[in-house]
């Protein structure tokens, strides 16, 4: 009865049947070359000793979860400075993993070139988008240098330190210049030295683990008036914190969206079985990404 009056409540109850203890000795995949920020989220979510791996796209971690050549992959959703990572979110709501943990990362980029290399001579900044965009002001008091996008920054300081050329210089962590020999010329160049990225652990299967106090759902609504007041109202009568509300386009339906929430909660606490099926009767369908245990701000 459950499943025809509310299959999106039924398929969670059934994730929820059929979820599996935290894995050891798992397999991670991160997006980058060894030095990324996303490998420092790994290691100090999994450990050090972890095995872990890089790929070239984010997709390319959620395929791999998806034919079990991974357990697990971490993955940046939100910067502080620069807020949600649009693309992350599209691919939750493409592939159906699970959010199983996170961890965030402080963001202290350096400008890093080959040994000898001096300011005055440099031209090419390779980094990341993201990290050109958050030394924004920085580079915009060297007029003379031009930025160049590239995959991600431990991929730029790879790359500058492979072109060995005095000119050019990346834009990425001080554990990428020490992994690939880079003289540091400036350290802490982002425009807000409070930068923070949150990364999530993404999983094939929901995980419950120990200390869980944040929910993360995806949503969407009928295209008509008062269906985002509806399902606001439901957190606020069930006295639930949202922490973020996040919406997304969605593919081949023009001005409707999918929307991202995270909320405090444990789905095993007394009386949230009921609001989750309330959230997901006033939904056109709903999604519990997962339930896990929130990063506190890095020191």
């Amino acid at each position: 009865l459950v499943e025809e009056d509310d299959p999106w409540y039924a398929a969670f109850q059934k994730a929820l049947d059929h979820r599996r203890a935290p894995l050891t000795d798992p397999r991670v995949l991160y997006q980058g070359e060894p030095g990324a920020y996303a490998e420092e989220a790994a290691v100090r979510f999994f450990g050090e000793t972890a095995d872990r791996a890089h790929v070239t796209h984010w997709e390319d971690i959620f395929e791999a979860l998806r034919e079990g050549r991974a357990d697990y992959g971490v993955v940046p959703i939100e910067n502080s400075s620069t807020g949600a990572i649009n693309q992350v979110y599209d691919l939750l709501g493409k592939y159906g993993a699970y959010v199983v943990g996170e961890q965030t990362v402080r963001v202290s980029h350096c400008l890093m070139a080959p040994q000898g290399a001096r300011l005055e001579d440099l031209r090419d900044i390779y980094s990341h988008e993201q990290g050109l965009l958050q030394c924004a002001d920085y580079l915009r008091g060297h007029p003379g240098w031009t930025g160049h996008p590239v995959l991600n920054t431990a991929a730029a300081a790879k790359f500058v330190a492979e072109q060995g050329d005095g000119t050019k210089a990346a834009i990425g962590s001080r554990r990428a210049a020490e992994l690939y020999g880079l003289k540091v010329l400036a350290e802490g160049i982002n425009s807000n030295q409070t930068n923070v990225t949150r990364f999530v652990v993404v999983s094939p299967a929901l995980e419950l683990r120990p200390g869980r106090d944040k929910i993360s759902a995806v949503f969407t609504l009928a295209h008509k008036s008062g269906t985002l007041h509806r399902i606001l109202t439901v957190f606020a009568v069930a006295g639930l914190n949202m922490m973020k509300l996040e919406s997304r386009p969605i593919d081949g339906k023009s001005w409707e969206y999918r929307f991202f929430v995270d909320f405090t909660g444990d789905v095993t606490a007394p009386g949230m079985d009921g609001v989750l099926r309330e959230l997901s009767q006033a939904s056109e369908t709903f999604r519990v990404l997962g339930n896990y245990k929130g990063s506190a701000e890095p020191s």
